[in-house]
């Protein structure tokens, strides 16, 4: 398409459903820029299990329609709104997605996302990106890795000697929740559904890997690590990370230690398990929840992205045509890291 031509490609839902709604679109309308914002040429969206949701619908949260999917943008200004200041024709800039002024709602979800050649976002969430970092990178980082900084980091503040027990290891969030770990020095200890992954994850850290599949976590972490005792204070894990909640819940609870903790910030496996609240008050356990992640979030991690202190896990990169296969790779739970979609 030329500069001045009026529409674009992107991938667009127009109903709730199956892969199938989900369409790749010639002539969808491009977007402008109004007061306040920038049109974006997409370098790089990364994909999410919200956007898996997104596309089948969810209760209580009404989509308008059509609906360009895709949360987390990277690329570059090519177009500035009236009012911009601080910005410039070309700047290689993240978007942060989370509508922190509470008149738009999120991107991919209430307005536009990235799954398309252009996307209009307001100037005021806009993150530089550091020339070391790529735009594919920078797309990789905010919910996923926003959120397991603030887990891990802000909230949940691990430590150095720790014993980390991570479930979903192998996801974006997951794999983050690895390398943060192990930039604190704690030991990590990886759950995942299969051989490779687990080879994977002891290549990007981890000490130790269980896999849920085969075996049950809290007789694994008992065989490995000694059953939870409150005369034992070694024994199990100090911090357990489960945003998966359902069936993995009440399990992985019997695998802390004393005065342990767990970490959530989802329940992508069911949000209503049951807990048996003898072991948080027996075993005086800590559950510490964390929503998402803050501004400043962004920016440390584009620094340790820049500084090689981290590295975010791409499993695939796929062309804007391929959307609906790139979605069903994380629908399917097929993926080690994140899902990239370039136009």
């Amino acid at each position: 398409m030329t500069k001045d031509d009026p529409n674009m490609r992107a991938a667009v839902i127009h109903e709730h459903g199956a892969p199938e709604v989900l369409k790749l679109e010639e002539d969808f309308p491009k977007p402008t820029a109004g007061p306040g914002e920038v049109i974006l040429r997409v370098g790089a969206s990364s994909l999410n299990y919200h956007d898996v949701f997104t596309r089948r619908g969810m209760p209580g949260i009404k989509v308008p329609m059509p609906m360009i999917m895709g949360i987390d943008v990277a690329g570059t200004v090519a177009e500035l709104g009236e009012g911009v200041e601080g910005w410039k024709i070309g700047d290689r800039v993240l978007v942060d997605p989370v509508d922190r002024e509470g008149k738009r709602g999120l991107m991919g979800e209430m307005v536009h996302g990235g799954l398309a050649e252009y996307c209009r976002a307001e100037a005021h969430s806009l993150v530089p990106v550091p020339d070391e970092v790529t735009l594919e990178q920078a797309a990789a980082l905010p919910v996923a890795y926003g959120t397991a900084y603030r887990m891990m980091m802000v909230q949940g503040q691990i430590k150095k000697g720790e014993r980390v027990l991570i479930l979903g290891a192998s996801g974006g969030v997951g794999t983050c929740c690895v390398q943060l770990a192990k930039s604190v020095g704690a030991e990590v200890v990886a759950c995942a559904s299969s051989q490779e992954k687990m080879d994977r994850l002891k290549d990007l850290g981890a000490d130790d890997c269980i896999n849920y599949i085969e075996e049950d976590i809290a007789k694994a972490v008992y065989s490995r690590y000694g059953k939870p005792h409150r005369h034992k204070p070694g024994n199990g894990v100090d911090v357990v990370i489960n945003f998966t909640g359902g069936e993995t819940w009440a399990r992985c609870m019997r695998t802390l230690r004393p005065g342990g903790r767990i970490l959530t910030c989802g329940a992508t496996a069911g949000y209503d398990p049951k807990t048996d609240l003898r072991f948080i008050w027996t075993y005086e356990l800590t559950i510490q929840g964390s929503n998402g992640w803050k501004r400043e979030d962004l920016h440390k991690l584009l620094e340790m992205v820049a500084a090689g202190e981290l590295t975010p896990m791409i499993d695939t990169v796929f062309p804007l045509e391929a959307s609906n296969e790139a979605l069903a790779l994380i629908e399917d739970r097929k993926v080690f890291g994140k899902v990239v979609v370039t136009p």
